[in-house]
């Protein structure tokens, strides 16, 4: 982690050395690339937010502050951290098994003979890519959650289209999406520092591998959890 964070000073410095080719590439495929398994988790968890709303608001005849419900938890929170463990399921363990199969291959200490820096050429461009993608990711799960609970309160509370976009445009507010993308950002680069950090630390066999994998995707869904719970208390400290 150290090392991650000398390159990235390097980076600022502009010393670092990696190919911008290699970071257009991992933007690619931890944007574009996840875009559908972003959309279908996400649109669902927004259908079932509305649900569980609906039924209970719907006996108070308040049912269309389901649209509150959705919009806010959606975007404080609920959608910054699908789209984390979403990547850290999809990118950590991708990033641990390629810098994992490195090491077995012996690539990692062919780049240290050569004189060329591991954390610069591979580990940073994960890094960077990963992180500044997923601000864009949770924008793109916060709608997709938000157009979820719109189906429900449109298919089964009968709501108007354009009523329901006013209460939910009503809801929020620009520190709402703050703390999101803030929150998204943040989990990009505890991602990506758990998948780079348990592939740079995978053993000589296949089988490790395996269980670098498996170490970054754990590593990362707690990284997570616990950032989540960190952000919440803070927030609520300083009342936003």
């Amino acid at each position: 982690i150290g090392e991650a964070f000398i390159s990235f000073l390097r980076f600022l410095r502009g010393k670092a050395r990696f190919r911008g080719s290699d970071l257009a590439l991992i933007m690619q495929d931890c944007g574009i690339q996840a875009l559908p398994i972003v959309s279908l988790i996400c649109l669902l968890v927004g259908l079932i937010l509305g649900f569980v709303a609906a039924v209970q608001l719907v006996m108070f005849g308040a049912q269309i502050y389901v649209a509150n419900l959705v919009a806010i938890s959606m975007v404080r929170v609920m959608g910054a951290i699908m789209a984390g463990i979403i990547m850290a399921g999809r990118t950590g363990a991708a990033f641990a098994a390629q810098l994992g199969t490195m090491q077995v291959n012996e690539e990692i200490d062919a780049f240290k003979t050569m004189g060329i820096s591991p954390m610069d050429f591979l580990v940073l461009p994960r890094i960077l890519g990963l992180s500044l993608m997923m601000p864009l990711l949770v924008l793109y799960a916060d709608l997709m959650g938000i157009l979820g609970g719109m189906i429900v309160g449109v298919g089964m509370l009968d709501l108007n289209v354009m009523e329901y976009y006013l209460q939910t445009k009503a809801s929020l507010s620009l520190f709402d999406l703050f703390i999101g993308v803030f929150q998204g950002m943040v989990f990009g680069v505890l991602v990506a520092v758990a998948g780079c950090l348990r592939g740079m630390q995978c053993g000589r066999s296949a089988s490790a591998v395996g269980d670098a994998a498996t170490s970054a995707v754990v590593t990362g869904i707690v990284s997570i959890i616990v950032a989540t719970a960190i952000i919440t208390v803070i927030c609520n400290v300083l009342g936003i």
